[in-house]
């Protein structure tokens, strides 16, 4: 096997299993880039609604959009880390 086609092959596989945040975290890193749904879906070729499906959990990207999602959110997430969680006073 070709060492490119070894590389698509790979690529594909890193497609099907990126993992991505629970929904509501990605509405919280879409917001906290000051991104806008439309923004996200242009530049992952797709429709805004899909993008608001993904965020509320009622649908899930499929390849090739769940990888470019998955590194955008990666990006986003290095950048607005999710807030500690208050201890409960008590």
């Amino acid at each position: 096997m070709k060492q490119q086609d070894l590389s698509a092959s790979v690529d594909s596989l890193l497609a099907r299993s990126a993992s991505l945040p629970a929904p509501a975290e990605r509405a919280r890193l879409r917001r906290a880039g000051s991104l806008t749904q439309a923004e996200v879906a242009e530049a992952l070729g797709v429709h805004r609604v899909q993008v608001a499906r993904w965020e509320t959990g009622r649908a899930e990207p499929r390849a090739p959009h769940k990888q470019a999602y998955a590194r955008l959110l990666k990006g986003l997430s290095a950048r607005y880390p999710a807030p500690e969680a208050d201890p409960v006073a008590g």
